[in-house]
């Protein structure tokens, strides 16, 4: 059963009379709907091509933002082998919005790093949304000290609506302890490699993107604030958040455009959600492919080329 979003209630109609076909088919053996089942749900297949080809980028936040995507702990199981969490920041706490540690990446000992939403209720409480505090930026920046010091590669996962704005993480330091993360992206000399799996928000997820390679799911986003918070600064009015969504040029598609990120990893037909085994497997491929690319270069040459790559981004964003 499918979580269908707002702009997908024809598709939620066309594959619920499908299944209530079929539902009656197996409550009376010597009813034959079959072809009429089958015929709803080409009708469906052609809907949902319509509509994903079709995105908007309002509509793109929205499917970045489905709660069945897969997320970062989903593409760790899946990707990473011998995971070994690491806790804490050796100041305050731990935070559980972010998780990170040592693991191995196709047989290459790595360090991951990524913001956990939590897939129910208790485990997103948990989480707390993926809005990290101070001290999960702080556990990031020790890990990618570590992952520096013994020479490992790191991967980041994003996806994160922002950075937790409560009055505990202000008062913890959290622009900061975020400040601190993105200065320690540009100054590790390992291979830095980060992938937008959903929502990539504000500062909070600058924090773990400033990397040697920034590869995007075709459905994610990136932009310094959500288009919500960009209406109400702007208009005064929340509910202006499609306009917001636009201006903000925050879909997979503008940003490759900017040099902001530098490939698109495609998503099945209807979202990543509709296939995760699949996305997942799309996701480890550009790992790699990335990884790759950037293998046998010393860290002089990635610190120099990285500080390089921001500096043309924002001649280019000027230009744009």
């Amino acid at each position: 059963m499918h979580n269908y979003l707002e702009f997908e209630k024809g598709l939620a109609e066309i594959e619920g009379k499908a299944e209530e076909l079929r539902a009656m088919a197996r409550q009376n053996p010597e009813m034959d709907v079959e072809d009429e089942a089958r015929a709803l749900d080409a009708k469906a297949e052609e809907l949902l091509k319509e509509l994903y080809t079709t995105l908007t980028p309002w509509r793109k936040c929205l499917v970045a933002r489905h709660a069945d995507r897969p997320h970062c702990i989903d593409y760790i199981d899946a990707l990473f082998q011998e995971y070994t969490p690491l806790a804490g920041d050796r100041n305050f706490a731990d935070d559980h919005a972010i998780m990170g540690g040592l693991a191995r990446f196709n047989d290459q000992p790595v360090v991951v790093i990524g913001q956990e939403k939590g897939n129910d209720t208790k485990s997103r409480i948990e989480r707390n949304f993926g809005m990290a505090r101070p001290e999960g930026y702080r556990k990031a920046t020790r890990l990618m000290d570590l992952a520096d010091r013994f020479g490992l590669p790191v991967v980041t996962l994003i996806d994160t609506q922002g950075a937790y704005p409560g009055k505990g993480a202000e008062e913890r330091g959290q622009s900061e302890a975020i400040a601190r993360a993105t200065e320690k992206c540009l100054q590790i000399g390992v291979p830095l490699v980060a992938v937008i799996i959903g929502e990539g928000g504000s500062g909070g997820a600058v924090a773990f993107a400033a990397a040697d390679r920034l590869a995007m799911l075709e459905h994610s986003v990136y932009s310094v604030i959500s288009p919500e918070g960009c209406a109400a600064i702007l208009w005064k009015d929340a509910e202006k958040m499609r306009e917001a969504a636009e201006a903000l040029r925050l879909t997979a598609q503008d940003l490759k455009q900017l040099g902001v990120a530098d490939r698109i990893i495609p998503e099945e037909v209807g979202g990543a959600q509709r296939n995760r085994e699949a996305t997942i497997a799309s996701v480890g491929k550009a790992i790699q492919s990335m990884l790759d690319e950037l293998s046998g270069k010393s860290g002089k040459k990635l610190i120099s080329a990285r500080r390089k790559r921001f500096l043309e981004i924002g001649k280019k964003s000027l230009a744009a």
